[in-house]
């Protein structure tokens, strides 16, 4: 992997949902092999929040809230979609699907 930064709860960072396309999140849950840890290192998986991208799923407070969880960074996702990454970094490029 490399990357050193820590992943902390309250972070920003961009969901990439099985699509592929980027959501702005917010950390809501960092799993390290330390119990009780709220920070890690990039090989962590986390669960985020992030406003749907559905413009359908709107009620009296606003557009609503998507949840997901145990979501890997890019770094261990070889796919377009379904990862999490920093701001910073570039998205993982699309990967056609393979037919057998």
């Amino acid at each position: 992997m490399g990357d050193k930064r820590a992943v902390r709860v309250g972070q920003q960072v961009v969901f990439h949902d099985p699509i592929g396309a980027g959501h702005d999140a917010l950390v809501t849950c960092v799993f390290s092999g330390r119990a009780g840890l709220c920070e890690g290192d990039v090989g962590d998986c986390i669960n985020m929040v992030y406003v749907s991208g559905d413009a359908a799923r709107e009620d009296d407070y606003g557009r609503q809230i998507e949840r997901v969880t145990s979501i890997v960074h890019k770094s261990r996702m070889s796919v377009h979609g379904n990862y999490w990454r920093f701001p910073d970094e570039e998205p993982n490029p699309y990967v056609a699907p393979t037919q057998k």
